[in-house]
């Protein structure tokens, strides 16, 4: 008996974070138990659907589940269209992560940026928020 190949890939964006599965397969996806399909607004599944578009048949030969926590809805759906790039390129190869980055490199790379920390006195209202001072 073989064994069968499993990719296991996480995608992040602000506080969300997504953990891909992804397997040979019929060209499934599901993101928390449910079906791609399920997912509205329509400009989300749009959006997570971009890598799966760009691999091509690749998409049709494999078994995508994907668990996502944290953050918004558009976070969550950057993890998710990250992780699910990033599994595709594991999968399928070079000229794949090529045509990825070309596309756009967020399917692949990780943003940075994280919120500045709250400072001390007025921390509730923001990290650079001051008390408005009148000039007369």
């Amino acid at each position: 008996m073989t064994k069968e190949k499993i990719i296991q890939t996480i995608g992040k964006r602000k506080k969300s974070v997504a953990k891909a599965l992804i397997k040979k397969g019929t060209g499934k996806v599901r993101v928390n138990k449910k079906p791609l399909e399920t997912i509205k607004p329509e400009m989300i599944r749009l959006m997570i659907e971009e890598p799966l578009i760009l691999s091509g048949n690749l998409s049709k030969e494999v078994n995508i589940d994907v668990t996502v926590s944290g953050g918004g809805v558009v976070s969550q759906a950057e993890s998710i269209r990250q992780a699910i790039g990033r599994g595709l390129v594991k999968f399928g190869g070079k000229n794949i992560e090529k045509i990825m980055l070309e596309y756009d490199k967020s399917i692949l790379v990780t943003d940075p940026r994280r919120t500045e920390p709250h400072k001390p006195s007025r921390s509730s209202a923001g990290p650079r928020r001051h008390k408005q001072r009148s000039k007369r």
